[in-house]
């Protein structure tokens, strides 16, 4: 390449390819879609390669804009913890966070690792829910920040991925019959998990019963392992030992949803932008198998 590449095109770009939306990415970043278009156009000309694949209705990223995307975040990442470094006063405060369960014992651990290291002074104030349970609390403002599923019907918020649930279960669950009854293991309500499970069941005349339910993932992973029942479960986040439920059983499809960050409406803290900036820049990492 000639051309520097310009950290103001590479933001467009990345929020265009966390949307997969030029409209929503320029809604997020605050300014028109005309100009996130021209900035995506200009990053292009730079790489002399495509990378996103446009029409009316979809936008998806290229060979080479799943490549340039990580080139961005891992160039804006750098900006930020330079300017952060030589910009004086640090970030600090407390900063009650709340994340839905799934998370915890997957992915968020690399992550609070990594804002812990950039802003020590931050003191963390951590509260592990179900996502609609979190939302009632960011709404009332007990809590700053909220990483977890967005409940359908709701608006607002950052979309971080687009997920979407899967059967899952211990080995011993491969044999699952096409006419057997299910064997649910779920979250007590209200779990968007649990009420896609069931709303997939009752709607293709599935006969189901409850057969374990748990308040933490530890446990429906426990029970699951143990062969208990299958878990209906975010297909980027499936606990270690458990499997897909193979197409034998003949299983009906669940719904997919999103997983955002949301400060309900309070104007966020410098805490909570600190850890939604890190929890963004590591989206790829986050949705990795």
């Amino acid at each position: 390449m000639s051309a520097v590449l310009d950290p103001v095109q590479l933001r467009s770009f990345v929020a265009v390819a966390r949307a997969l939306s030029f409209t929503r990415a320029a809604a997020e970043l605050g300014i028109r879609q005309s100009t996130v278009s021209q900035h995506v156009r200009k990053l292009e000309t730079v790489a002399g390669r495509p990378l996103l694949v446009r029409d009316t209705h979809t936008v998806a990223l290229t060979p080479d804009g799943e490549a340039m995307l990580e080139f961005a975040r891992t160039i804006l990442d750098t900006g930020e913890r330079a300017l952060a470094h030589f910009g004086g006063e640090q970030v600090r405060g407390r900063l009650r966070f709340g994340v839905s369960e799934d998370l915890v014992l997957t992915r968020l651990p690399t992550i609070l690792a990594e804002f812990r290291r950039r802003h020590p002074r931050v003191d963390l104030e951590l509260t592990v829910g179900l996502s609609e349970n979190l939302e009632q609390l960011v709404d009332h403002g007990e809590i700053d920040l909220l990483f977890a599923k967005r409940s359908p019907g709701r608006t607002g918020g950052t979309p971080v991925w687009r997920d979407r649930f899967v059967w899952v279960g211990g080995p011993d669950l491969a044999h699952l019959g096409p006419d057997d009854a299910v064997p649910l293991v779920s979250y007590p309500p209200p779990s968007l998990s649990r009420a896609a499970a069931i709303a997939a069941l009752e709607e293709h005349g599935r006969p189901w019963r409850m057969a374990c339910t748990s308040g933490s993932l530890s446990g429906l992973r426990a029970a699951a392992l143990a062969g208990l029942g299958v878990v209906a479960h975010a297909e980027t986040l499936i606990p270690a030992g458990l499997v897909p439920i193979p197409p034998s059983s003949r299983l009906p499809e669940l719904g997919s949803f999103v997983f955002v960050l949301s400060t309900g409406r309070r104007v966020p803290t410098g805490p909570a932008k600190a850890l939604a900036d890190t929890i963004r820049a590591a989206s790829t990492r986050l949705r990795e198998r």
